[in-house]
């Protein structure tokens, strides 16, 4: 068993550094609901995606990713805590509105945010701009709701413009986006208004005629960030951008219309009273169309690091923070988006939370291989600390305030993406759970355990991707080894309750 002292004492070695001794900047690329078959290079035979194909093909494909949670919220912030969702403080979307709290379906505007990350723990970004990196984050932050303890200027984050609110993502044509800028001055985030989309209704056909697209607005300010960036200053940008996320719906463009050709018989989808979530036709051609378009901001980002000559020195990475969706008209099993993966969105099965992670780096990441080492997004902290060189990151970031239940529960996986296998550490088990449809799972090897309202499943993995065949009562030693890991991992949270086995 890896012991807490060896697991956060591997990170050595000095900073990963260029020949002129600087360090690596990192562009982290996290989509919204992408599930794990959605990518051509995952086994998707409909939709185009040339640039994250390429991406591929240049870096390391990992087979065996997961999600920090099978929802957004959560799922981001075991990504920022380096911590699993039995420590972590988010582990389910909970909506905060009006003051109050809530959740369930909007009624109006003044949704302004999630459960905040809890301010006494540090995450990512406060890492790398205590190591000297220029910060940024466009699209979802879903780490707090406007004004609470946990945003993005309060968070290490120098730039910031996107959604605050996670549930404002479920439409792109919003009437607000949030912004904040550290080099223009701005001492908190705040609200920019769009102007040209609320001289329309935000319901019936008016809507329709809303022409600020969110998603090419954050991309586009995304990109002007990216072109103020210099070799001789290392920085971190992380875009959470919302495609291919809720609502089915994007600009009239040669994307869409090459995919309403494609699918000529398609469907429609008629909306959903009270939600946010509008009518639409061609759904197919919309949702294909929506990953085009995000494959083609990919390659934009790709272009713009040649242009500057940063390529050689900037790690771009590819992923999503959950299983596919099928809200707003989505039809996951016409794209077969779980592959041979069984569950969805919500769902601790192996679909709703593995997912599709691609890692760049020439020079350092071996180029076209396909990787099946489990990873898991909290593992993301430690293997940047280790890129930076930091000498035991737990000891140097922990609060002593909270002392041993400031929990880090990754481990670098730094060794196997530079080659190293011989020297990468594995974890003794990955753990989930999910308040809101009251799921835990544990992956041990290939057994996996998987937890409903209390109740034990049990499948082999190397035999059963799928999860088709519960074997619990044929293995009851090991049910009870991997209920063990539960209790082990699970820390009581007043917010976030679920059933232990």
């Amino acid at each position: 068993m890896i012991t807490k002292k060896l697991l956060y004492s591997l990170a050595l070695a000095p900073a990963i550094a260029n020949a002129q001794g600087q360090k690596p900047n990192i562009i982290f690329v996290l989509c919204d609901d992408m599930g794990w078959g959605d990518l051509a290079c995952y086994g998707q035979q409909y939709i185009s995606t040339p640039n994250i194909d390429r991406l591929a093909a240049q870096g390391m494909q990992f087979m065996q990713a997961y999600a920090g949670s099978p929802v957004s919220a959560p799922s981001r912030a075991a990504l920022m805590t380096g911590q699993h969702t039995g420590h972590c403080e988010i582990r389910g979307n909970k909506e905060y509105r009006s003051g109050s709290v809530t959740y369930g379906k909007a009624t109006d505007y003044a949704v302004v945010g999630q459960h905040p990350l809890d301010p006494n723990h540090i995450v990512l970004p406060e890492i790398m701009k205590d190591n000297g990196y220029n910060t940024a984050q466009f699209g979802k932050w879903a780490g707090g709701y406007e004004g609470s303890v946990s945003t993005p200027d309060k968070r290490g984050v120098d730039e910031f413009y996107g959604y605050i609110c996670q549930f404002e993502a479920h439409t792109y044509y919003p009437n607000f986006l949030n912004k904040y800028s550290a080099s223009a001055g701005d001492t908190e985030v705040a609200r920019e208004l769009m102007q040209q989309n609320i001289q329309h209704s935000f319901y019936g056909d008016d809507y329709y005629k809303r022409p600020e697209y969110s998603a090419d607005i954050i991309h586009r300010k995304a990109m002007e960030w990216l072109d103020k960036q210099r070799a001789d200053q290392p920085f971190y940008g992380l875009f959470t951008y919302t495609i291919p996320h809720a609502e089915l719906v994007q600009p009239e463009d040669s994307i869409l219309n090459a995919y309403r050709a494609k699918f000529c018989v398609d469907k429609s989808y008629g909306g959903d009273n009270g939600s946010w979530y509008h009518a639409i036709g061609h759904v197919h051609a919309q949702f294909a169309a929506m990953i085009t378009r995000l494959d083609a901001y990919v390659g934009q980002i790709m272009a713009k690091l040649d242009e500057k000559g940063l390529t050689d020195n900037t790690i771009v990475i590819f992923s999503s923070d959950n299983g596919p969706h099928e809200e707003g008209g989505a039809d996951p099993t016409f794209f077969n988006r779980d592959g041979v993966l069984k569950g969805l969105k919500r769902s601790c099965h192996e679909g709703g939370i593995r997912v599709p992670f691609i890692v760049r780096w020439p020079g350092h990441v071996p180029a076209g291989v396909k990787n099946d080492h489990p990873i898991a997004f909290y593992d993301v902290m430690p293997t940047f600390a280790d890129i930076l060189g930091i000498q035991d990151y737990v000891a140097k970031y922990s609060n002593p305030a909270l002392g041993e239940k400031d929990y880090f529960d990754g481990i670098s996986f730094l060794p196997t993406l530079t080659g190293n296998n011989d020297k990468q550490l594995s974890h003794d088990y990955f753990y989930w759970e999910f308040n809101e449809t009251n799921q835990i799972a544990v992956r041990q090897g290939n057994w996996k355990l998987i937890v409903k309202k209390g109740v034990c499943e049990l499948y082999d993995l190397a035999s059963d991707v799928h999860e088709d065949h519960d074997i619990a009562s044929q293995y009851p030693d090991k049910v009870n080894e991997l209920k063990g890991f539960v209790k082990a991992s699970h820390t009581n949270n007043p917010y976030f309750s679920v059933t232990l086995p």
